[in-house]
């Protein structure tokens, strides 16, 4: 089917370094196709890292596995069947973002492919197709995509599906890693060394605007509209609280002392029995109240982390009752924008955890719904004024997501992913 033509994209918006730049959301056919063959090849080689680490040639983990964690034979078919779904049988794909959540599609390629792979299995589960038809579903949807790309229009609605597949790709990525660490599973994953802790930044006042606005490219449902705000000047950390600082909050025996939790946060702590931060097995400042000593488990192994390193796997409960027991507060989201925007060259780093921020997810005035995530673990419906806004990106994630400006989102329990966070003064 003949794609609409539209308005040609800004000569600045085709302009991405490389596939490995956070521009790629604004990027043109022929670097998105590199892009979807590196992502492709990327989820390929952790399925292949899967395999090795549970001597399982169909991927089949523990069972019954953590609830944060879903089959990752079946995630693999997942992220395989969505750019099917919302490209190779969309026939109304070049509205982009107009196009309807249940636009005329055609038949899949396999039969059986929304019954395998729309939902992920419960309970006991169905049957999912073995690895070796999976893997074959993966190249021919790519091929099929790729095909396709070629003939797209050169505009963001052209563009928008396959810029979102993706991204859908990489996040999926992510969440395998994420989830070989919830399994204990070694997957050759890396932390990066631990940075320089230098002391908080004053960041002067401004007048700014969150969201994308008319920006071009590829924008989430939560990303879209735009707030503008006067900030006054603020003193943030240069980098994310470190296992160094939370060991003196544990010691201090910040998880006995109710006076330092909300009371949700409380009732949380008290119903998981929560003495660490997940995946810790041991955790204090040691003789004399020295260095701080974290014993975690890391992809299957216990390790000692560095006390430097920034502390991970946290609830936005946990990061909230250390940052009251430090006489602080979490920073805003807006201050973690303007900061990691302006303050870069001062030391401001980030990169190494996702980042609890203070708020609760809003809209911003000319918010927009997309077509595709009503019903997935990222539709934003029903978080708004629940979940917690994430800044930042975790090592896990691909180079080309690290955006300033991304926009991610859980709620205040969560703390599978590799999620940190940074305080302000009051």
């Amino acid at each position: 089917m003949a794609e609409i033509p539209g308005t040609p994209l800004p000569i600045a918006s085709r302009l991405p370094a490389s596939i490995d730049s956070p521009d790629m959301r604004r990027a043109g056919r022929e670097l998105l196709s590199l892009a979807l063959i590196d992502a492709r090849n990327h989820t390929l080689h952790l399925l292949s890292l899967y395999e090795a680490a549970l001597a399982s040639p169909e991927l089949d983990p523990p069972s019954p596995w953590p609830a944060d964690v879903v089959p990752p034979r079946w995630l693999a078919g997942h992220v395989g069947w969505f750019a099917e779904y919302w490209i190779g049988r969309n026939t109304q794909r070049a509205l982009g973002v107009d196009c309807p959540a249940r636009p005329t599609r055609l038949a899949a390629i396999d039969p059986g492919a929304d019954a395998a792979w729309e939902r992920p299995p419960s309970g006991e589960g169905r049957a999912l197709p073995g690895m070796a038809d999976t893997r074959a579903y993966l190249l021919e949807t790519l091929e099929g995509t790729l095909e396709l790309l070629e003939h797209a229009a050169e505009t963001d609605a052209g563009l928008y599906f396959y810029r979102l597949a993706l991204l859908h790709e990489d996040l999926r990525g992510e969440q395998l890693v994420v989830m070989a660490q919830s399994l204990g599973l070694a997957i050759g994953a890396e932390l990066p060394p631990p940075g320089i802790t230098l002391a908080p930044l004053v960041v002067p006042g401004s007048r700014w605007t969150l969201g994308a606005g008319d920006a071009p490219g590829l924008h989430l449902a939560q990303e879209t509209g735009a707030q503008s705000m006067d900030v006054p000047e603020f003193e943030i950390d240069a980098q994310p609280v470190t296992w160094q600082q939370f060991c003196e909050f544990v010691d201090d025996g910040g998880y006995d002392r109710e006076e330092l939790w909300s009371p949700a946060g409380w009732a949380w702590a008290q119903d998981a029995g929560r003495r660490a931060p997940r995946h810790v097995e041991q955790i204090g400042l040691g003789h004399g109240g020295g260095g701080g000593s974290v014993l975690q488990q890391r992809f299957g192994a216990t390790v000692r982390a560095a006390g430097q390193q920034s502390a991970m796997h946290l609830s936005w409960w946990e990061a909230d009752a250390w940052a009251r027991w430090a006489g602080r507060r979490l920073a805003t989201e807006v201050e973690w924008e303007i900061a990691a925007q302006s303050a870069g060259r001062r030391g401001f780093r980030w990169g190494e955890v996702q980042e609890w921020t203070a708020g609760t997810l809003r809209r911003w005035p000319g918010q927009r719904a997309d077509p595709w995530s009503a019903g997935t673990d990222f539709d934003p419906e029903p978080a708004w004024g629940q979940a917690r806004v994430l800044r930042g990106a975790s090592f896990a994630a691909r180079a080309r997501m690290r955006s300033l400006r991304g926009r991610g989102f859980a709620m205040p329990a969560r703390d599978d992913g590799f999620f940190g966070f940074r305080t302000c003064t009051l």
